[in-house]
């Protein structure tokens, strides 16, 4: 992962193209740590997610999967942290990294981003990062979504409010928005995230433990080690008719 930082907005970067920035072990207290350095800087305005290669993120990483307490606490952290957090994609999200979205407080996309809830496809479920996909998005997309494992287009991750905005150029769409938090007073940005996170943090103070018992639970099953297996063997899962 790499970080820069440009007239008050601090950008972390996913940078493991090969590995289809998939978060592992590693890069999920990677990540956790930057962000914990952005939210003690009084020189960060505002935090934007991005990626290299052509995957913002596919999920978890099923070679070096994380705990699922670690990604509770870096989504959590993304909702917390005194700063807002700005996801810029231009490329494939699966999985777990829609919790990554769901978790920033504003999300953008180039039109030929795309999208995809693939867990009941590999034998688990979108448990953990239901954490703040569930307060945020609409309930009938996302039952489709996580029922089905299909991939939908930007234009339907903005209808399902997965994203705020999408358009040919990402920067274009981003623009105004880093424009307006550069011209934001810092205090109000705390103070504004905190109002609109509440019910989120909500959702993580009542459901983060059944959560994490059930990810754990299923990601331990036999349906999942069959279906991770056919997963990274290129075939289909014992299950499929």
């Amino acid at each position: 992962m790499s970080r820069a930082h440009d007239r008050g907005v601090t950008t972390l970067t996913l940078d493991a193209p090969a590995r289809r920035n998939a978060l592992s072990a590693t890069l999920v207290a990677a990540l956790a740590d930057a962000l914990a350095e952005c939210g003690e800087d009084d020189g960060v305005r505002a935090v934007v997610l991005t990626h290299t290669g052509n995957t913002f993120s596919a999920g978890a990483d099923l070679r070096d999967p994380p705990h699922p307490d670690a990604l509770v606490g870096l989504l959590r952290r993304i909702v917390e942290l005194p700063r807002p957090v700005v996801a810029r994609v231009t490329g494939h999200v699966r999985a777990g990294g829609l919790g990554l979205l769901g978790a920033c407080d504003i999300a953008v996309a180039s039109h030929d981003a795309d999208f995809a809830l693939t867990e009941v496809r590999i034998g688990v479920a979108p448990a953990v990062i239901s954490l703040p996909l569930l307060p945020r998005a609409d309930p009938r997309a996302l039952a489709r979504y996580y029922l089905t494992g299909e991939r939908f287009d930007a234009r339907e991750a903005v209808r399902a409010g997965l994203l705020t905005a999408a358009g040919e150029d990402a920067d274009a769409v981003l623009a105004p928005v880093l424009d307006g938090l550069r011209r934001s007073c810092p205090q109000a940005l705390a103070e504004t995230k905190r109002l609109l996170t509440a019910r989120v943090l909500e959702t993580f103070d009542r459901d983060a433990a059944e959560l994490t018992a059930l990810s754990a639970r299923l990601f331990a099953s036999p349906q999942a080690r069959e279906g991770m297996t056919a997963f990274l063997e290129r075939r289909d899962p014992a299950w499929v008719v």
